[in-house]
């Protein structure tokens, strides 16, 4: 009679131990789902801002610093969440994995707002139009000027990029790392054209560039941008309010002159 109940009393303890257990868990669980994006982001200090060397939205100045009409505001949306903006260039096939690993905070980079973008990341609001456009050397300029002249030409195109799902349309293309290495393609005589953004295009060639003997032909596509975060982040929300208010106050059409791109902003 005593052994059932010492045994009873075991049972007992072992049920009241599983039930704290559990609750601990439960209490672990909330815990874990009431961290938001923004508090992590809050918390280490640092937005970590995933880009690659894209004129004129991330560069480096001669300085050493990244500047461009997305390195900007990012700087200034970094501030007004009382953190520090950090720039690390990616390897754009991999963004999303970057996001999901915490090795960035977010992708801003003119970065177009295509369906696989969307899926896999908490998009902001679309704040410039841009453009699909093929890059010749402007020697041959005349000779394309249709997208049925482009069919023969071999193209150099950023994995991962739209320009890259552009000239998956049936073009003969090679992937780059990037789209500033899809010119240096061109101007090397390695690849007939390039497809980049329209945005790039008007920074990086034509007469006063680096590559002034390149010029752009037929538009292809056209498409706007946005800035991604991890998917379920609370930081899309936090964007799209700081966006309203650089739109009410003007301050987003001034440094959208500030680096040429003022044609191309989504108007509200």
């Amino acid at each position: 009679m005593k052994a059932k109940k010492i045994w009873s009393l075991l049972m007992a303890l072992a049920m009241v131990s599983s039930l704290a257990a559990c609750g601990d868990t439960a209490e672990e669980d909330t815990d874990t789902a009431e961290v938001s994006d923004q508090a992590y982001v809050q918390d280490k200090g640092t937005l970590v801002v995933g880009i690659t060397e894209f004129e004129p939205m991330d560069y480096q100045d001669e300085s050493g610093e990244w500047v461009g009409f997305d390195a900007d505001l990012a700087k200034e949306f970094a501030e007004s969440l009382g953190v520090e903006a950090q720039f690390q260039i990616i390897d754009w096939d991999s963004k999303v994995m970057e996001l999901d690993g915490k090795t960035i905070d977010v992708v801003w980079n003119g970065m177009t707002l295509t369906e696989d973008v969307t899926s896999a990341m908490e998009c902001s609001q679309p704040y410039l139009i841009n453009q699909q456009v093929v890059v010749v050397p402007a020697a041959v300029a005349d000779q394309y000027q249709s997208e049925d002249s482009l069919a023969d030409l071999s193209f150099a195109v950023e994995i991962g990029s739209a320009g890259c799902e552009t000239a998956a349309n049936g073009y003969n293309y090679t992937e780059v790392a990037d789209q500033a290495t899809a010119l240096l393609e061109v101007a090397s005589g390695t690849a007939d054209a390039a497809i980049i953004d329209s945005l790039m295009a008007g920074a990086m060639i034509g007469e006063g560039t680096s590559y002034a003997d390149l010029t752009s032909t037929v538009a292809l596509t056209s498409e706007e941008y946005g800035v991604g975060f991890r998917k379920g982040s609370d930081l899309a929300a936090a964007l799209n309010e700081f966006l309203d208010g650089k739109y009410a106050d003007g301050s987003i059409q001034t440094l959208a002159e500030t680096y040429g791109v003022q044609d191309a902003l989504v108007t509200e």
